[in-house]
């Protein structure tokens, strides 16, 4: 039997502190959403002006990046290549800005932003990732 690290309320609120602090450097708008390995919500905040809608797609990039284990830039960019079946997927976001949390090649959870570029989003995302894997000492690709 695989064990795999499990993301703890402190994780997701240092994820978030992170996060929040690279928007905020930025003076981005934007929400931002933390999900479990099995794309359960397990924090989220939406900064000051950031759009009602934002939040909405920074659940479903966390989402799609977590049951997926893969970036949700990966589905836009099949998208754009012409493959737009995707699209049909249910509950799938096929936008930049979803980043799975992978540690030692298992999925523990993921991070989705929205609110500004998408690529902006997914820079958002990293640096909530990047300050969970500086605190644990956690060799994470991003």
């Amino acid at each position: 039997m695989k064990q795999i690290p499990t993301l703890e309320a402190a994780d997701v609120r240092k994820i978030l502190d992170a996060a929040q602090a690279e928007a905020l450097a930025q003076q981005w708008n934007v929400s931002i959403a933390v999900v479990d390995n099995g794309a359960q919500l397990l924090g989220f905040v939406r900064l000051d002006g950031a759009a009602p809608l934002s939040a909405k797609i920074a659940v479903g990039k966390a989402n799609t990046a977590a049951i997926s284990r893969k970036e949700s830039k990966f589905y836009e960019e099949v998208v754009k290549g012409g493959r737009t079946a995707f699209l049909s997927v249910p509950d799938m976001v096929v936008l930049e800005g979803g980043v799975p949390i992978l540690v030692d090649g298992q999925c523990i959870g993921a991070v989705g932003v929205s609110g500004v570029r998408s690529d902006q989003d997914a820079q958002v995302a990293r640096a909530g990732i990047k300050a969970l894997a500086d605190a644990h000492g956690l060799n994470i690709a991003l």
